[in-house]
């Protein structure tokens, strides 16, 4: 049994597929060519589990008119070339969906087509299929609660019910402002301190999630 839980939401990158590193990687090498050197941390604190749009129009106030006609492109090239060569599921994420029988359900900052490329990629599209909300379905990205409050209304459970898996700091803060309980994945790039929180486990191993989330006292 896995406790009183009637919906676990997964977020995507970096909790079903090992994309961050990737994607990470890519934003620092193209942003220092663009003409805006950051590093791989500064990245992460600014824009790790927020939507796209929020970076672009970072990206677009920081650069300007020196940015190339075609450099939204070129990211999403850079991107897709990346996830081909190196995109795994994130380590035990397979075992642990194995050992979950509630509900289970994803929502992403990202859209439904890159959802639908990375868990496709990694052979775990049919695991969520139908079940996949997006940021893009809602007025405001996390840590706004909109989406997680989305996917719950739409899967008919009560948001004091649900679990969301989470590996972001603006992800933990977007399941706190739904109501929700949040388990912090602290496995990825985000620092564990970074997670932790009122509400919120923090663990580093995705085999531990189905043990935590039975644990969960009513």
């Amino acid at each position: 049994m896995d406790g009183p839980f009637e919906l676990v939401i997964f977020d995507c990158d970096g909790v079903l597929v090992d994309s961050e590193r990737i994607a990470v990687r890519v934003e620092a090498e193209y942003l220092a060519e663009l003409g805006w050197p950051l590093t791989e941390a500064e990245i992460i604190e600014r824009f790790m589990g927020r939507t796209t749009e929020y970076m672009d129009e970072a990206i677009e106030a920081q650069l300007g008119s020196r940015l190339p006609t075609d450099w939204k492109d070129q990211f999403q090239r850079r991107y897709h070339e990346g996830f081909v060569a190196g995109l795994v599921p994130v380590d035990g994420i397979d075992e642990a969906l194995d050992q979950i029988s509630v509900p289970t359900c994803v929502a992403s900052s990202g859209s439904h087509d890159k959802i639908r490329f990375t868990l496709g990629h990694t052979g775990l599209y049919g695991r969520f299929e139908g079940r996949i909300f997006s940021g893009y379905e809602v007025a405001n990205g996390k840590p706004a609660p909109d989406l997680f409050l989305h996917a719950a209304a739409s899967m008919g459970a009560e948001p004091a019910r649900c679990a969301v898996v989470e590996d972001t700091l603006y992800g933990v803060m977007a399941a706190r402002a739904a109501g929700m309980r949040a388990f912090g994945y602290a496995g990825g790039l985000t620092r564990p301190e970074r997670l932790a929180g009122h509400g919120t486990v923090v663990f580093d191993d995705m085999r531990r999630l189905p043990r935590l989330l039975a644990d969960r006292p009513a």
